[in-house]
C-alpha cells in the first residue's frame, strides 16, 4: 500500500510520462531518399536538421536504399541538408513542420561540375532524344521543387528535377523523307528502343530503314545500333554502343556499289572529388567499299574546378561527331568517308587538342579557348549533276577517288591535310528557363581554290589550299515554354569562298549558315493520340558558300562546306 505521498508521486510520474507521450505524438518528423544526379541512391550520407537558430534537431545515415528519417521535431522552421564525400551539399530551406506533421524531402547530390554544365555542346544530331535535351548551362542541385502542395500534415518536397521517375521503358517509330544529303536521302521508317533497369544501367536499340522512291534499282539502307550504359561510383559512368551501317546506294571511284560501316563506340567519365571531371573512351571502325580500312578515334576531355565560379579544360578529339561521353548519347554514328587517297584507301583524319577557360556569369557562362589542329586528311563536300563518267573519271590511276551518293549525286573525296591553330570565345546567356542563346566567334583557317586555278573534278584535292579565316554563330536551344517546341536553331557564318569548316571541332561547325532542328507535339483534342511528335531538320536553308566548277563532261557541279539538306517527318512515342 502506498501512503498519500506515494500516491501523489505515482499520478505524478503517471501524468509526466502522459505528457511526454502527448509531446511524441505532437512532435514533427522529416523522412526521404538521398541519390546523385544519376538516381543512384546513396548509401551513408548525413542528413542533417537545423533550427532556424543553427541549433541541430536531429541527424541519421541513409540506408542501403538512400532512406533516412528522423522524428521527435518541435514544431516551426527547419533546413534539411544533405552531405557526403566527394559531393557538394544539397539543402532544403525554409521548411515549416507543424506539430505532428510528417515532411518527405528528398535530396540530389551532385559534383560541382554536374552542377553547371555549359557548352561547348555536342554537335547536332537528327535522332537526338525527344525526352533528353542537353542544356547549355543548367542547374541540378540547390534547387527545390515542389511536387505535391501541403495536403493536411503531410508534405512532399525535392530539391532537384531529377527526382522525378524515369519512365522503365520508352518505345519509339518516326517516319522521315526528303533530301537528307550524303546518305540519308529518300524515306527513312526508324525505331527505337529504350530501357532502364533497376540498378540505373540502360540498354538501347535503334533500328533505321531507308528507301529511295526514286530508284527502285537501289537496294534498302540499313542501320542498326545497340548501346548499353551503366552507372559508377561516385558520379562515374561508362558506355558503349554498337553499330553497323550498310548503304547500297553508295558507289566507289571503280564502281564498286555499296558502304558498309562497323563501329564500337565506348567511353568512361569520373570524378575526382569536386575538383576534377575526366572523360575518355573513343571508336573503332572498319569501312568496307572498295577495299578495307579501318582505325580507331580516341578522346580525351578533363575540366578542373579550382572554384565554384572558375573552370580549366583540356580537350583532345580525334573524331568530329564524338568528343566526349555524352556524344554516346546519339546512337546514330556519322558516316566516315573511306576513298583511294594516295593508292589507297583511308578516311578523313586529324587531332584536335584544345585549353581553355571558362567562368560564369550569373546564369551565363564565358569560354575562351585556344586549339591547335593537325588534320592529316580532309573530308570535302560536294553535289550537282554527277554522272557515272564523272565517278569514273576519279578512278583513274594516279588520282585520288570519291565515293558518292548515286540517288542524289552528293560526293564526298578527301583533300591533303593542314595545321592551323586559332582562338575560340563563347557566350551562353538564358532567355527563358528552357530557352537558352549562345554566341561563339573563331578564328582558325579553312580549304579554298587556289587562286587562279580552274579546279576539276578529278583533281578538285590537289585544287584546294588553307585559308586564314574567321567565324562567328549566333545559336538558340531549348524548349519554347507556351507551345512545347524543342528548338535547335543556329546561324554559323565563315568566308563563302571556303568549302570546309573554320575550327572543324566546334560545337556548331556542322551547321553552316542557316540551320535548323525542330521538334513539335502535335495536340488535337482527343482526335490525336498522345506522344505524337513533328520534326524538321534543314541544314544550309539560304544554300549559301556554294562553290560551282565545270566536271569533265560540261556538268555543273559545286563544293560546299554543308550542302543543302532538308527533312520532316513524324514520330510516335508509346
Amino acid at each position: 500500500m502506498l501512503g498519500p505521498q506515494g500516491k501523489i508521486a505515482f499520478l505524478s510520474l503517471m501524468l509526466l510520462i502522459a505528457a511526454s507521450r502527448v509531446a511524441v505524438a505532437q512532435g514533427a518528423a522529416v523522412s526521404g531518399v538521398v541519390r546523385d544526379a544519376q538516381g543512384v541512391a546513396q548509401l551513408g550520407a548525413l542528413v542533417q536538421v537545423i533550427a532556424a537558430d543553427s541549433a541541430m534537431a536531429g541527424t541519421a545515415f541513409t540506408d542501403l536504399h538512400g532512406r533516412y528519417f528522423i522524428a521527435h521535431l518541435l514544431p516551426g522552421q527547419y533546413e534539411v541538408r544533405a552531405s557526403a564525400a566527394l559531393f557538394v551539399p544539397a539543402m532544403r530551406g525554409n521548411l515549416q513542420l507543424a506539430s505532428g506533421a510528417q515532411a518527405v524531402v528528398n535530396l540530389t547530390l551532385s559534383t560541382l561540375f554536374e552542377s553547371t554544365a555549359w557548352l561547348p555542346a555536342e554537335r547536332r544530331k537528327a535522332d537526338e532524344p525527344g525526352d533528353d535535351w542537353k542544356w547549355t548551362l543548367r542547374s541540378v542541385a540547390n534547387r527545390p521543387i515542389l511536387r505535391f502542395a501541403e495536403d493536411g500534415d503531410v508534405i512532399l518536397v525535392s530539391s532537384s528535377v531529377r527526382e522525378t521517375p524515369k519512365r522503365a521503358e520508352r518505345v519509339r517509330a518516326e517516319v522521315t523523307a526528303g533530301d537528307g544529303g550524303f546518305g540519308s536521302s529518300g524515306v527513312h521508317n526508324v525505331f527505337g528502343f529504350d530501357r532502364v533497369l533497376d540498378d540505373g544501367a540502360g540498354l538501347t536499340l535503334h533500328a533505321d530503314i531507308g528507301t529511295q522512291p526514286g530508284a527502285p534499282n537501289v537496294g534498302q539502307s540499313v542501320e542498326v545500333a545497340t548501346g548499353y550504359g551503366m552507372q559508377l561510383g561516385y558520379g562515374g559512368a561508362a558506355r558503349t554502343v554498337l553499330s553497323y551501317q550498310m548503304h547500297p546506294e553508295m558507289l566507289a571511284s571503280d564502281g564498286t556499289p555499296g558502304l558498309g560501316v562497323m563501329q564500337l563506340a565506348s567511353g568512361q567519365k569520373i570524378q575526382i572529388g569536386d575538383f576534377a571531371d575526366v572523360e575518355a573512351g573513343g571508336t573503332i571502325y572498319v569501312v568496307r567499299t572498295s577495299g578495307y580500312a579501318s582505325g580507331s578515334r580516341p578522346f580525351l576531355k578533363v575540366t578542373a574546378h579550382p572554384t565554384e565560379n572558375w573552370s580549366v579544360g583540356y580537350r583532345m578529339a580525334t573524331a568530329q561527331d564524338l568528343q566526349s561521353f555524352s556524344g554516346l548519347d546519339t546512337m546514330r554514328r556519322e558516316l566516315p568517308v573511306a576513298t583511294i587517297y594516295q593508292g589507297r584507301l583511308q578516311t578523313d583524319g586529324g587531332l584536335h587538342q584544345e585549353l581553355s577557360v571558362g567562368r560564369k556569369t550569373g546564369r551565363g557562362m564565358v569560354q575562351v579557348a585556344y586549339y591547335a589542329d593537325s588534320l592529316d586528311r580532309v573530308a570535302v563536300s560536294g553535289g550537282g549533276g554527277l554522272t557515272s563518267a564523272d565517278i569514273a573519271a576519279t578512278g583513274q590511276s594516279g588520282a585520288n577517288g570519291i565515293v558518292a551518293d548515286s540517288t542524289t549525286g552528293n560526293f564526298r573525296f578527301l583533300s591533303a591535310g593542314y595545321k592551323t591553330q586559332g582562338l575560340s570565345v563563347t557566350m551562353t546567356e538564358p532567355l527563358t528557363t528552357n530557352l537558352w542563346l549562345a554566341v561563339e566567334y573563331g578564328t582558325g583557317a579553312g580549304l579554298a581554290a587556289k587562286d587562279g586555278v580552274v579546279m576539276s573534278l578529278p583533281n578538285a584535292g590537289s585544287d584546294l589550299a588553307p585559308v586564314s579565316a574567321r567565324t562567328a554563330t549566333l545559336a538558340l536551344k531549348g524548349r519554347v515554354l507556351r507551345s512545347g517546341t524543342a528548338l535547335r536553331a543556329a546561324y554559323r557564318w565563315q568566308p563563302t569562298r571556303l568549302v570546309t569548316a573554320v575550327d572543324p571541332y566546334a560545337p556548331f561547325s556542322d551547321q553552316a549558315y542557316l540551320s535548323c532542328y525542330l521538334r513539335q507535339s502535335l495536340r488535337l483534342g482527343r482526335l490525336l493520340p498522345p506522344g505524337l511528335e513533328a520534326t524538321v531538320d534543314i541544314t544550309n536553308l539560304l544554300a549559301q558558300g556554294y562553290r560551282p566548277f565545270l566536271s569533265a563532261d560540261g556538268q555543273t557541279l559545286f563544293l560546299a562546306q554543308s550542302p543543302r539538306t532538308m527533312q520532316a517527318g513524324l514520330s510516335f512515342t508509346f
